[in-house]
């Protein structure tokens, strides 16, 4: 919790996670919009972006993928310490790495919420946002995320979304609630 002015501003980070196309960053960018109108400083770090600025040069190996997440779970943590709601919509397939990154908000006295959009990988596939999909099945990558390299789901995420069961503002909607209920919205 920061202060800005008398006002006391508390952070957190909103974690994303899912499949490849599974709605993450739409919902990321959705639920960001309704908390700036709200009056809450805002980021949204967008996994193919901090690839591209703060983790290039990793690959996909489980070691590259760990190291991108505790990266992000870093910049998370210290931009949420400082008053700033943080949605981050990223893949990250490794229940430990997950779990390192929460524990590490923990410690520090920073709020956490871990967000499963439980996707399944059929309709990913379908909307194949960016071609992953078919690439994969074209035979022109390998390695991905809940087709051949795996997925672990959140056991007891914060919060499951059905994203393929509902509109994108019914998942934003549901997603604020919990936030309201924690007392970050």
């Amino acid at each position: 919790m920061t202060t800005l002015g008398d006002t006391y501003v508390t952070g957190a980070t909103i974690w994303l996670t899912g499949l490849p196309s599974a709605g993450k960053t739409t919902l990321a960018h959705v639920a960001a919009d309704r908390l700036r109108e709200a009056g809450h400083r805002v980021e949204v770090l967008d996994g193919d972006e901090i690839r591209e600025f703060l983790s290039a040069g990793l690959g996909f190996t489980r070691e590259d993928r760990d190291t991108n997440v505790q990266r992000i779970g870093f910049v998370a943590e210290l931009l949420a310490s400082q008053g700033v709601k943080v949605l981050v919509p990223v893949i990250a397939p490794y229940a430990d790495s997950r779990e390192a990154v929460r524990k590490r908000h923990q410690r520090e006295g920073t709020g956490y919420v871990e967000v499963h959009i439980a996707t399944p990988v059929e309709v990913c596939s379908e909307r194949d946002v960016k071609g992953l999909y078919a690439k994969q099945a074209a035979g022109e990558i390998s390695g991905l995320t809940g087709v051949d390299d795996p997925y672990e789901e959140p056991e007891s995420p914060d919060l499951r979304i059905e994203a393929h069961q509902q509109s994108v503002q019914e998942s934003a909607a549901a997603l604020h609630a919990l936030l309201g209920e924690r007392g970050l919205a």
